[in-house]
């Protein structure tokens, strides 16, 4: 697998782990278009400026994991495993002498995430925070090998749509693009489509899938990351068939950004702009489609830990981050262009993140759930329109 190996010694210097690009002179010079490959093998296209952050990006990400090690040093490997609150119900039936302990613990594990977790730490964080290992010690130790070799050769209309997407996964990735990438991202997705015939497959999963492999340590703990995220993390029926769930979010979104950003809401309601044109794919796709990866991670790192609010934090900072040059766009298509090359050239993870959380404001989960609850009688209602009329539509046709 690209970027990862079966077993991995974490005490390694991590420093190591963490090119600098240096540009030749004659580039600096020239300021032309640059490319290299990112930490996990993708082309990365940008000038010397994007290079200079990055540099500055990945120095940042060596500080970070000197105090991960640190805290790992004084208060064990999986220190972040101990008792953390999450709630003031939760705190007040946590005896008296772990109070503390335990909100010390979840502060600092809220602001070092936010802050980055390092790569060679990622999986063994992202497993154990998410719910994913908690899941699968729930089934037998040979379940996603049994699953696999159960499902081999069985044809289905999900099984089909996944092989369709294959190789337009990532094109041109030296591992994800090659035949073993291909049978391996095709094993998860198919496996997990047969684990949840409700979902079965839907587009932008592949892209989701395919980050989780080269993140993780094994494939079959990048099908438990994709489980607990399709069943836990993100809200119920975002990859139904009818995309029930996504249809909601993105009411929910285009809401919170007459809220947040009452400037631009009305400016592209003037333009008659529709926000899910872009939105969808980045709800869709948890950004992995559009945010180079690393800045990408770094969202997913937060996302795990905190939700699926973290999605709606993100998607209103990157219109916040462009307000003034989104209020002078005149056309749809002007609209469209800023924010696609905003999110492709987001190399700063800590300029997003700081937009999302300093400068959007605080939004609550359970805010974020009233919202879906007002939301889902109009969707679903839309949904059924749009269901009678198909069924009249096929039933003239005969």
């Amino acid at each position: 697998m690209f970027g990862t190996q079966s077993t991995r010694d974490i005490s390694f210097e991590f420093q190591s782990q963490i090119p600098n690009w240096r540009p030749s002179i004659y580039t600096r010079r020239a300021n032309i278009t640059v490319k290299f490959q990112d930490l996990y093998g993708f082309t990365v296209e940008g000038n010397v400026d994007d290079v200079n952050v990055l540099n500055e990006v990945r120095e940042k990400v060596r500080q970070q994991g000197r105090v991960w090690w640190a805290l790992e040093a004084n208060k064990g490997a999986n220190w972040y495993l101990q008792p953390q609150i999450s709630s003031i119900s939760e705190g007040i039936a946590l005896k008296s002498s772990l109070k503390l302990s335990a909100l010390t613990n979840t502060i600092t594990l809220k602001r070092l995430i936010r802050k980055g977790i390092p790569p060679v730490l990622r999986p063994k964080v992202w497993f154990s925070l998410s719910g994913a290992a908690k899941k699968r010690s729930t089934v037998p130790e040979s379940y996603y090998n049994d699953l696999t070799k159960a499902v081999e050769g069985k044809v289905t209309a999900a099984t089909r749509q996944i092989d369709h997407d294959l190789p337009r996964t990532f094109p041109g990735h030296p591992w994800l693009d090659t035949s073993e990438g291909h049978a391996t991202l095709r094993r998860v997705l198919v496996g997990y489509s047969f684990r949840d015939s409700d979902v079965g497959y839907c587009q932008g999963l592949n892209y989701v899938a395919a980050l989780l492999l080269l993140v993780m340590k094994t494939e079959e703990d990048a099908f438990w990351m994709l489980a607990v995220l399709l069943e836990n993390v993100l809200v119920n029926d975002c990859y139904t068939n009818n995309l029930s769930g996504c249809h909601v979010e993105q009411r929910v979104f285009k809401d919170l950004l007459a809220k947040k950003c009452p400037r631009i809401a009305a400016h592209l309601e003037a333009l008659e702009f529709d926000v899910s044109l872009v939105a969808t794919e980045w709800f869709l796709c948890l950004f992995s489609k559009s945010l180079p990866s690393e800045t990408a991670l770094r969202v997913w790192d937060v996302l795990f830990n905190e939700g699926a609010k973290v999605l709606f934090h993100v998607a209103l900072a990157i219109f916040k981050m462009k307000e003034e040059e989104l209020l002078l766009a005149h056309q749809v298509g002007d609209v469209i262009n800023i924010l696609q090359k905003t999110t492709h050239h987001l190399f700063d993870p800590e300029e997003l993140l700081t937009v999302a959380f300093d400068k959007i404001g605080s939004m609550t989960t359970n805010t974020i759930s009233k919202q879906r609850k007002k939301q889902e009688p109009a969707v679903m209602a839309e949904l059924d329109q749009r269901l009678r009329r198909l069924n009249s539509l096929n039933e003239d046709d005969k």
